[in-house]
């Protein structure tokens, strides 16, 4: 890839975010490259939408400052393979020639903001520190989901359909006849999904079939 080279002092740490900036105009790139790193920011910057796809994205909280106009592939062609790929890094654009059609298109696609040149320095940190904050959050709740994902993979077959029925708000014993099962062997089997999920509660447990897309019947549906 070729990406401009950081400024020397700029942060270093592995772990702390970065912003990725996307603009064809150099003395835009650099403007942009200053600005953030002058909030202690660590920033990548790229010429073009291809120089990016060619880099390994950055395992850390991340947002893309991203130029509408590019070379051969725009910033919203950018924004919908993105998409595509799954990639869900928040997005600020940026343009001199910005249209409502252009903005309603971007923010419907998941963009954070729209900032139309010139924009006022303090607009641009405050959008990337809010697009930072809202992909760390994301981060973590992805994170999140995929430790409890592996808790639920612990679950027998059959503490599977217990959990589901009981996030559904049916009783034990209307459980226990769905099932063909004795009551007492559905507390047993809820007892043992609930340790196993790490779950306090009902509440708990509701949440967690929630967070995992689960989609119990309703109760009354059999």
């Amino acid at each position: 890839m070729t990406a401009t080279p950081r400024k020397p002092g700029a942060g270093t740490d592995p772990e702390a975010p970065v912003v990725l900036v996307i603009d064809d105009d150099a003395s835009m790139r650099e403007a942009l490259m200053s600005l953030l790193r002058s909030v202690g920011l660590r920033v990548e910057a790229f010429g073009s939408a291809a120089e990016l796809m060619r880099a390994p994205l950055p395992d850390v909280p991340s947002c893309l400052v991203l130029d509408v106009r590019l070379p051969e592939l725009s910033g919203l062609d950018l924004q919908a393979e993105l998409l595509s790929a799954g990639v869900q890094l928040p997005i600020i654009f940026v343009t001199g020639h910005g249209d409502i059609p252009m903005t309603v298109q971007a923010m419907k696609a998941g963009a954070v903001d729209f900032l139309t040149k010139p924009f006022r320095q303090q607009e641009m940190i405050h959008a990337v520190t809010r697009a930072l904050a809202s992909d760390k959050k994301r981060r973590s709740a992805a994170a999140e989901t995929s430790e409890l994902r592996k808790l639920y993979e612990s679950l027998t077959v059959r503490e599977r359909e217990v959990m589901a029925l009981v996030s559904s708000g049916l009783r034990n014993k209307r459980i226990a006849a769905d099932l063909g099962v004795s009551e007492i062997t559905v507390k047993v089997h809820r007892v043992h999904l609930m340790r196993k999920l790490q779950a306090g509660s009902l509440a708990d447990l509701v949440r967690m079939a929630d967070q995992l897309g689960l989609r119990p019947e309703a109760p009354g549906s059999k």
